[in-house]
């Protein structure tokens, strides 16, 4: 393996980093599974162990590996702790979260909207699928969810029983990891139907967040738009 040192050219840690990140893309490593020590790697690519070390600890910042103290460094995968420290966004008002149960309301195959299908980058009028679910913490329905996925990259979708949290299955049924997400916010009413589920009242105020989820090479795979009843709760992020 050959890495370039010009003037210009991205730092040597960077340029491994990207390079481990296609072997990943391309499932040399499936996620959960233990990667080569920074030993092995620091003789398969002529580099100091010092660079490799840098390099991994890049992507274990950026939650694409995981450290195991005395086990090794393993590519990170969905399990219900990340689901809920790293994308679910909603706490009580004492700054607790916890993960919410699920219940799925609707769960189809129909065309994209124009819009769906902007965001998904899918020809116009693509088959996808479309998921409504309420989630609900301490017995209380908070959140209703609006959920698209591109049908051509989950089929089989609707023959598997809906987990509470969805990126631990696209992971561990489909090999679709999601790596990062885009996320922007708005404040809205309720409609009658959100009003409904949420057992508030027509034109109660919600935190409205639409949420694209991408995977390691930038494939948008989920288009989520998820209402919030902020009464008791609200959005919290740590910014670096």
């Amino acid at each position: 393996m050959v890495f370039s040192t010009a003037n210009g050219s991205a730092p040597l840690y960077t340029q491994i980093q990207n390079l481990l990140i296609t072997r990943i893309i391309k499932g040399e490593w499936s996620p959960t599974e233990i990667i080569p020590s920074e030993i092995q790697f620091a003789r398969e690519l002529g580099v100091s162990q010092g660079t490799i070390r840098k390099a991994i600890t890049g992507l274990v910042e950026r939650k694409i590996l995981i450290r195991r103290h005395g086990k090794g460094t393993f590519v990170a995968s969905h399990d219900n702790d990340r689901a809920l420290f790293q994308f679910f966004r909603i706490h009580n008002k004492k700054n607790i979260k916890a993960l919410p149960e699920s219940k799925t309301l609707t769960f189809i195959q129909r065309s994209a909207s124009a819009a769906e299908a902007d965001k998904l980058h899918l020809p116009k009028k693509a088959r996808v699928f479309f998921i409504e679910r309420i989630r609900s913490l301490d017995d209380q329905p908070i959140i209703i969810e609006s959920i698209t996925l591109p049908d051509h990259l989950f089929k089989g979708l609707k023959d598997i029983h809906l987990l509470n949290t969805l990126y631990n299955l696209y992971e561990t049924e489909f090999s679709i990891a999601v790596h990062r997400a885009e996320e922007s916010l708005r404040a809205i009413s309720a409609s009658k139907h959100d009003a409904a589920q949420l057992n508030l009242t027509e034109g109660a105020p919600l935190l409205e967040i639409e949420r694209l989820a991408l995977t390691l090479d930038n494939e948008p795979i989920e288009l989520r738009i998820s209402r919030c009843t902020t009464e008791k709760h609200h959005y919290w992020n740590t910014l670096y």
